[in-house]
């Protein structure tokens, strides 16, 4: 009780409160804009927030990281556009909804489903407190080395069909974190004895960079589109009722939501298939799934908004982010010499609990905001592309000015919005090279520490931890070896071509019966003028 209320006087500071407010109801309204989402308005707050207590800008931070999704869905289901990359789920049975005229009872049934799904993972984070309080202690530099290269490794394996690029992303990030001096006996590495080069390549100005300003050159080259919101009848209440019918779909989804939080490197999009999935394989109704089902909003919803909470844990707890949103939250502790990983339990848990709290009241004050103002944030979704992306170029420039004062900061961060420009219209992902720079430093520093007491290969995995660790990096790396292999492997030709003669055969049949039915109807027709002429 004596953190519990601890944790209350750290809250209870009208700033810690102001950014609370402030970060809530900026990630609703940025959510609701179509184009910009967390990630770039995170990028851009954080010089801002190194000027502020740690508590005061991380809880402004998870503000915009745990509100942007309620309001990301807001386009999602008006529109068919989501406001987030996460709410790309919400489009199958949100949109459907809005054509047969239920808008207000879909956006009812969102926020209802979100708000389940964030109080779920926060309890259940609060509930882990004690336990993780017990454990991280166990994690020495071996373990924490592991499980940085097993955040590395899952993140590679997320991106299915593009593995070998997201490990040369990763690669590429890993190697961004060597440049400069290095942090045991700072030598000079890979600055070609460039002055600039020596002090590294920040990772706030990778992050405006591949973030914000891409995306502002994507905005930018984009036309700007006439939205017609459709009308939509319901009440904006309603979606509590309904959301009681469905509980088993709704604990499903948020348990998903938050076992996927907890692992690097998978995040929201794995939540929400696999929480997608189940509902449609439970319900009573399956083929209503893509139409306007209330259940398949609810998977959606509840998934993703149940990750965030989730997500903190392994920061917390090990100092590993799992995903880049919370990469850049970990910036913020190093700015202000808060290390988070096994001394943050130990030390300062009613900062701990005090961040869990402000993650309470966060969902309550997003639903709070919405019921009441869903009309005005609906207009949010009609300003024009290209002002958003020089709105978004002049802040971003501006953020990475102010970090250094420097210029050469600036044409950094062009350059890597140039990169990340084309990698979004590849389709490629950006995340592994931000996750990439960020455990590539902790793997660096952790392996030098940990080599100190290593003798023999064995004794890198001697520990009960380490060993498991180890056992799932190994375990992981021969399944997507084998299920790509097994993709791979070369095709018995005669058995594809006995297949695709078959289906070749039964096309034929198929147009050969159409044939001469219709054949034989122009035959009776015949016979019946035939018939009555005579």
């Amino acid at each position: 009780m004596d953190v519990f209320f601890a944790a209350l006087d750290v809250l209870a500071r009208w700033d810690v409160m102001l950014a609370l407010v402030v970060g809530s109801i900026g990630g609703v309204a940025i959510g609701a804009i179509p184009g910009v989402g967390p990630a770039v308005a995170i990028a851009i707050l954080l010089p801002a927030t190194f000027s502020m207590d740690p508590i005061v800008g991380l809880t402004m931070l998870l503000g915009i990281y745990g509100s942007s999704m309620y309001g990301g869905a807001i386009p999602a289901i008006l529109i068919n556009t989501p406001g987030t990359a996460v709410n790309a789920l919400t489009t199958y049975d949100g949109f459907p909804m809005t054509l047969r005229g239920e808008g207000r009872r879909a956006l009812s049934l969102a926020y209802s489903a979100s708000f389940f799904g964030g109080i779920f993972s926060v309890l259940c984070l609060i509930l882990l407190s004690p336990v993780l309080a017990k454990v991280a202690p166990m994690f020495g530099s071996r373990e924490i080395f592991l499980a940085a290269l097993l955040g590395i490794i899952l993140v590679v394996t997320a991106h299915k069909g593009q593995m070998l690029i997201a490990a040369a992303l990763s690669g590429f990030g890993i190697l961004l974190s060597t440049v400069g001096l290095e942090p045991v006996k700072y030598t000079r590495r890979f600055t070609f004895e460039q002055t600039w080069l020596a002090s590294g390549v920040d990772l706030i100005v990778v992050v405006l960079g591949l973030f914000a300003l891409s995306q502002a050159f994507l905005l930018l080259t984009m036309d700007d589109e006439k939205i017609r919101m459709p009308r939509s009848r319901g009440s904006l209440f309603q979606g509590f009722r309904e959301l009681m019918r469905h509980p088993r779909v709704a604990g499903i989804s948020a348990s998903f939501g938050v076992l996927m939080g907890m692992i690097p490197g998978v995040g929201e999009f794995t939540a929400q298939f696999m929480s997608y999935t189940s509902a449609r394989k439970l319900s009573k109704s399956p083929e209503a799934f893509g139409h306007g089902s209330s259940e398949g909003l609810i998977a959606s919803e509840t998934a993703n908004n149940a990750v965030p909470a989730a997500a903190m844990i392994p920061l917390l707890a090990l100092g590993i982010p799992g995903e880049a949103l919370t990469a850049m939250m970990l910036s913020v502790f190093y700015v202000h010499n808060v290390v988070p990983g096994p001394g943050l339990f130990l030390y300062q848990m009613d900062f701990v609990v005090a961040l869990y709290l402000a993650l309470l009241i966060l969902n309550v004050l997003v639903v709070a905001f919405l019921l009441v103002s869903t009309g005005a944030l609906v207009k949010l979704t009609q300003i024009p592309n290209r002002f958003l992306g020089m709105c978004i170029l002049l802040l971003s420039f501006v953020g990475v000015y102010s970090i250094r004062n420097s210029a050469v900061d600036c044409a950094i961060a062009a350059v890597f919005g140039l990169f990340g420009y084309v990698l979004k219209r590849l389709n490629l992902p950006i995340v592994p090279i931000v996750l990439g720079m960020v455990l590539g430093n902790i793997m660096e520093v952790k392996l030098r520490a940990a080599m100190n007491r290593v003798n023999t290969p064995w004794d890198f995995i001697d520990r009960p931890i380490a060993f498991v660790l180890f056992a799932v990096i190994v375990l992981i790396v021969i399944s997507t070896i084998w299920k790509t292999w097994r993709d791979w492997r070369p095709v018995d030709r005669r058995s594809l071509a006995r297949k695709s003669s078959a289906r070749f055969a039964k096309r034929i049949s198929g147009r050969k019966s159409r044939h001469f039915d219709d054949r034989l109807k122009i035959q009776r027709r015949k016979r019946t003028y035939d018939h009555l002429g005579s």
